[in-house]
């Protein structure tokens, strides 16, 4: 193998390079509203309260969820294809089983008498649990791109890197998920 090939394989891909650096930005965003929280929660208007139970259940599923791209990047790399095919289909339900979860956990939360703007602690809630939602629908937009390539026959090619990409974004939005969930039961 030459010097320059040797060279090229040490380097990471860019797109793997730009994820890492979203996440770590977004690892930065979760910490500051997690600090902040801890900040807020010693104002005389704090009020505590219990998470939803539904929240346990999307813990589940995404827990589930990351198992399953998991398993399905390896078949990828195997090149079994109708194994990846219904492990992605597997991660997509799961993932969207997760969202349906929070909206009925955020319901829940709702009839214990704590919409939004009613108190600092739950809008802090609210937009911790609200914001990591919303990067799991990213990653549910980024399963379904993998999902429509699985099924693609037109083209066949068996580059790794998106996989790779969603396997590694999905299975951080669950680390970040169990963290979060923690820092909730925790810090309250």
């Amino acid at each position: 193998m030459s010097t320059v090939a040797m060279e090229q394989r040490k380097k990471i891909h860019p797109h793997k390079f730009t994820l890492w650096v979203g996440i770590g930005s977004l690892l930065m965003m979760f910490a500051g509203l997690t600090s902040a929280y801890i900040v807020k929660r010693n104002q005389a208007n704090w009020q505590t309260f219990d998470l939803p139970q539904f929240f346990w259940y999307s813990t589940a599923a995404i827990l589930l969820s990351s198992v399953t791209i998991y398993l399905a990047q390896k078949a990828f790399k195997q090149r079994e294809m109708r194994k990846y095919r219904s492990l992605v289909i597997a991660t997509l339900v799961l993932g969207v089983l997760f969202m349906v979860f929070q909206v009925l956990g955020f319901q829940q939360f709702w009839k214990q008498g704590l919409p939004l703007g009613t108190n600092v602690s739950s809008d802090f809630m609210y937009v911790i649990v609200g914001l990591h939602a919303a990067h799991v629908a990213g990653g549910l937009i980024a399963l379904i791109v993998l999902f429509a390539n699985a099924f693609n026959t037109k083209t066949r090619t068996y580059n790794s890197i998106p996989v790779e990409l969603v396997s590694t974004y999905w299975h951080f939005v669950d680390v970040l998920w169990i963290y979060l969930l923690i820092f909730l039961i925790m810090i309250r």
